[in-house]
């Protein structure tokens, strides 16, 4: 199994077969997956904070991060940043 370290690595695409014949041989990096979903326009600097949650919480949001390979604390950060985005729109 090959890692793909780059976006560039993966080629375009003709057909679902082709795609997903790609796929079955190689895997994404988690780092880059994490940076894909991190990724913003400007890149900015980040604090640390602490959450407490109940531990089999924990284990169904890792569980579902690793099931969409993204990192757990990125995944979270994206649905925070996605409901704070539907509750300035809502106001």
């Amino acid at each position: 199994m090959e890692t793909v370290i780059a976006w560039d690595d993966v080629p375009l695409f003709d057909s679902e077969q082709a795609e997903a014949a790609f796929w079955s041989e190689h895997d994404v990096d988690l780092r880059l997956m994490d940076a894909a979903a991190t990724a913003t326009g400007e890149m900015s600097d980040s604090v640390s904070i602490t959450l407490r949650m109940d531990p089999r919480m924990l284990a169904r949001i890792k569980r579902l991060a690793r099931s969409r390979f993204l990192n757990y604390q990125s995944m979270i950060k994206q649905w925070l940043s996605e409901r704070m985005e539907k509750e300035v729109r809502d106001r």
